[in-house]
């Protein structure tokens, strides 16, 4: 029998001191993101002033690991100029540094000496990979995890060196 895997949530719940994210496509096609980014097609803004209307439960997962101490960071590596996804994820970053994401943007053209392993991934507490794979058309073809010493130091490594030459959200235009 195999063991219960852990879902996102009680894998964050359990994080002790980092939760860190590496994302590396220039567009994802994710049944939940689909209707928001068509409103953000058709002109939709979220209005910073309105918290009410655009906060979430992520958001409120997030603030609530931040304020148990647990440094969450996030970096992306995008294509310049970027895809209309990440304009539209960039339009929408300031909702996760308002629950207390870190987060930071690096052109693919700067990280083409770094060693990346070749998925998306979280790393949870520098020990537990959870791996996020996509199909060729940006849909989610599930996660899968690995606590293997070599394969945690080598995300680990990957991400410090992206988030070190990566700008800071708020200095990043897209």
């Amino acid at each position: 029998m195999q063991p219960k895997v852990p879902t996102f949530a009680e894998q964050l719940a359990a994080t002790r001191s980092t939760a860190v994210h590496l994302e590396m496509r220039d567009s994802y096609s994710v049944t939940k993101e689909l209707e928001a980014f068509a409103a953000w097609r058709g002109g939709f803004r979220h209005d910073p002033a309105d918290r009410e209307s655009w906060w979430r439960p992520w958001l409120s997962t997030i603030q609530e690991t931040v304020g148990r101490g647990v440094d969450v960071r996030r970096a992306r590596i995008v294509s310049t100029p970027v895809s209309e996804y990440i304009r539209f994820e960039h339009s929408g970053t300031f909702t996760n540094i308002a629950a207390g994401e870190q987060i930071r943007w690096l052109d693919r053209r700067e990280a083409s000496d770094i060693p990346l392993p070749g998925n998306d991934f979280w790393l949870f507490d520098g020990e537990l990979v959870r791996f996020n794979h996509f199909t060729g058309t940006g849909e989610s073809a599930g996660p899968s995890f690995s606590d293997d010493p070599a394969v945690a130091l080598l995300c680990a490594t990957a991400f410090e060196a992206v988030w070190e030459r990566a700008v800071p959200h708020e200095k990043f235009s897209v």
